[in-house]
């Protein structure tokens, strides 16, 4: 039995799968609680690893590097969903309390195997069906008449594996290349949606659960590039639906964590889910400096069984995705960061330790605005607090639109990235 009991004068240990930065934030989370997070990476060097001292080095396939991760653990978490569910079948019946526990984990893992299930428990989901022909693919597409996406079953993430095709002849063609490649994929409608939400939860082993305020999530070629929280000109009604939505299908797959729901808002005002993750997620990031529980520390007290904190929102908050530039600049990371704190003393920055590569994800911002006259987003604060005095007026004020708040978060991140103001402030006029 490798579990671990409470009753033990140590601290627990949690074993996270997976060395990127999530499980280098939810190694920060950790910290506080007075706690290691132990990590399975691939390489030493790699986000989590730079941070954490207990890493195992090794593969999420290899079963022994999964026993040697898990062994002594309090809980075995992830920071992706990739390990194969026949090894943590096998891990759970050595007594390894994997959580969210496999049962669940490959509604994550698997969306075909996602969309039956919700559509089992009347959940809102596009139309859609599996493929095994490229005629299948043209028939659906042909009974549908609109526009269609391909899926890849399994691996797809960051808009890889999602295919869009207009008509008939192009899921055909679509399909007939990723079958000729032995690559399973699902075919659905294509939303008209409004905008794309997110609401993100947690849940713990004897079920309790918590919600944070729903956000808004904008996407460009697939990849997530800004979160605005609490979602702008979201009605109660819908807000209160998704989070309902959410916390009934952690309880029903038996979800253990965190769990995001992507949502579709659609034209009419309904909602459809898009995807499941079973992990701190990026529509969460914004929980670190703007809610009063963050997502990583919510995880580990969710695989914990410790009880869930509060997830009301502090402020209107924006966080803004660190991509790599398409060229890397010759500023230094470090040179940036002084010259953003420079200007916007307000920004909260996190960097995940990546080298910069074109469209990868190496860190975020989060712009944190002064209270809000909802009650729901928590009582006043000191706007003395936000940071030391400025000539270039970024700190925003209490009452700082979410316009505003978006902007500068995304001319942050922007600067992080590519060494350029998109406004062409110098610094030195």
């Amino acid at each position: 039995m490798y579990a671990v009991s409470r009753r033990s004068a140590s601290p627990p240990v949690v074993a996270m799968i997976g060395g990127g930065q999530l499980a280098r934030m939810t190694a920060q989370a950790a910290i506080a609680l007075g706690q290691t997070l132990r990590v399975l990476a691939v390489r030493p060097d790699e986000s989590a690893a730079q941070v954490t001292p207990d890493v195992v080095l090794g593969s999420h396939t290899d079963l022994d590097a999964l026993r040697r991760v898990a062994e002594g653990a309090t809980a075995f978490t992830f920071d992706h969903e990739h390990v194969p569910t026949q090894l943590l079948d096998k891990l759970v019946a050595d007594g390894v309390n994997v959580l969210p526990p496999p049962e669940a984990l490959v509604h994550a893992q698997d969306k075909l195997v996602m969309r039956r299930r919700l559509s089992e428990l009347g959940a809102p989901v596009p139309r859609f069906s599996d493929v095994t022909s490229a005629d299948d693919a043209v028939a659906f597409a042909r009974d549908l008449g609109g526009p269609v996406v391909i899926k890849t079953v399994r691996g797809g993430y960051d808009g890889r594996g999602v295919i869009m095709a207009d008509d008939a002849d192009e899921a055909h063609s679509v399909v007939e290349r990723y079958l000729a490649d032995g690559v399973p994929v699902m075919i659905e409608e294509r939303v008209a949606m409004r905008r794309e939400l997110a609401a993100l939860v947690a849940r713990s082993p004897f079920g309790q659960g918590a919600a944070w305020p729903v956000v808004e999530t904008v996407q460009r070629d697939g990849i997530c590039v800004t979160v605005i929280a609490p979602a702008p000109d979201l009605s109660e009604e819908t807000g209160s639906a998704a989070s309902e939505l959410a916390l009934r299908v952690a309880s029903a797959l038996g979800v253990v964590g965190v769990l995001a729901v992507e949502l579709f808002e659609t034209v009419d005002g309904g909602l459809v889910v898009n995807e499941l993750a079973m992990r701190p997620h990026n529509s969460g990031h914004w929980t670190m400096d703007g809610a009063r529980t963050s997502q990583f520390e919510q995880h580990l007290r969710a695989v914990l069984d410790y009880p869930l904190g509060d997830t009301s929102a502090l402020a209107q908050t924006v966080m803004g995705n660190v991509l790599g530039a398409p060229e890397t600049p010759t500023m230094s990371m470090d040179e940036r960061v002084h010259h953003l704190f420079a200007r916007m003393p307000d920004a909260k920055v996190h960097l995940y330790g990546k080298e910069e590569r074109p469209g990868r994800k190496i860190g975020h911002v989060n712009i944190v605005g002064g209270p809000t006259n909802s009650g729901e987003v928590g009582g006043p604060t000191n706007s003395g607090e936000v940071g030391g005095p400025t000539n270039s007026g970024e700190v925003g004020g209490p009452s700082e639109s979410v316009e505003s708040l978006r902007e500068r978060a995304e001319r942050a991140a922007h600067w992080l990235s590519h060494a350029q103001w998109t406004d062409g402030w110098d610094p030195h006029a």
